[in-house]
């Protein structure tokens, strides 16, 4: 339930639009910045929101969301100082778009699940006056890569290129690595490079069709092994040892030492 009426929302949004419009004009920092200068800490702060989220820090995850919502207030007040667009042009925008690709809700289309929903997503994009030429065009070439693989192959599949039984995906998973092993035992790096893309790639697309985020997945591996990784160094500390004097064995018999804490948790 709303800890807020619609009122106090609006109210609070304002407040925030007051607050920038002072900074900018009073505080030297905020009063120097520029579309580029702002990009890196833009960034930096959605990384600080997706790992908030990722460990369900749901007070960490308001903060986080504040400081997202104003790195949009402080580009829509640059945008007005240039008479380009503001806070209002960037809402609007916004909500005319919502209301353009969901005919479901504000038109005549039906779409009775979310599936649905998403096969007639793309194709609405095309019709948009300012949207996308084609269908991938729309997938920043800048996105992390295990993140825009799954995206294109989401938009391919959004307009019907995918697999008709999602099963099917693991025979394209073992030929591609059938062939990155081949390409191994040739020595080629750069033919090996190339396999091991594709075989990454059609992990990926299977990830998709089975509705798995490999990048989350492979976040909380990441955090897993580090978790038991730091127990390994912390065992080797308390046994007054160095790493790399011990034996793989002894890293691996503390490593299933921190496995079995965890599953004990």
């Amino acid at each position: 339930m709303d800890k807020h009426t619609r009122e106090e929302k609006l109210a609070a949004f304002g407040r925030l639009l007051d607050v920038l419009d002072e900074l900018r004009i009073k505080c030297p920092w905020d009063k120097k910045q520029t579309f580029d200068s702002l990009r890196p800490n833009t960034i930096e702060e959605v990384y600080e929101l997706c790992d908030a989220s990722l460990r369900k820090d749901w007070k960490n995850v308001c903060k986080e969301l504040g400081d997202v919502l104003e790195h949009v207030v402080f580009y829509a007040l640059m945008g007005s100082e240039i008479s380009e667009f503001d806070i209002a042009d960037v809402c609007n925008r916004e909500a005319d778009k919502l209301i353009f690709r969901h005919p479901h809700i504000y038109g005549d289309a039906k779409a009775d699940n979310a599936d649905a929903v998403l096969q007639n997503w793309e194709q609405i994009k095309l019709k948009e006056k300012d949207g996308n030429k084609s269908v991938l065009a729309g997938v920043p070439v800048a996105l992390p890569s295990v993140i825009k693989a799954f995206r294109i192959t989401e938009k391919a599949a959004n307009v019907g290129f995918d697999w008709t039984n999602k099963e099917d995906v693991w025979a394209k998973v073992r030929e591609e690595l059938d062939e990155f092993e081949a390409e191994l035992r040739g020595g080629d790096k750069e033919r090996c490079m190339e396999e091991l893309g594709d075989f990454l790639f059609a992990i990926i697309n299977a990830a998709r069709l089975y509705k798995l985020n490999p990048d989350t997945a492979l976040e909380q591996t990441c955090r897993k092994f580090t978790r038991r990784f730091n127990y390994i160094e912390e065992q080797a500390k308390l046994q007054g040892r160095n790493l790399k004097d011990m034996t793989l064995e002894e890293m691996d018999s503390l490593w299933d030492e921190a496995k079995k804490q965890e599953r004990n948790k």
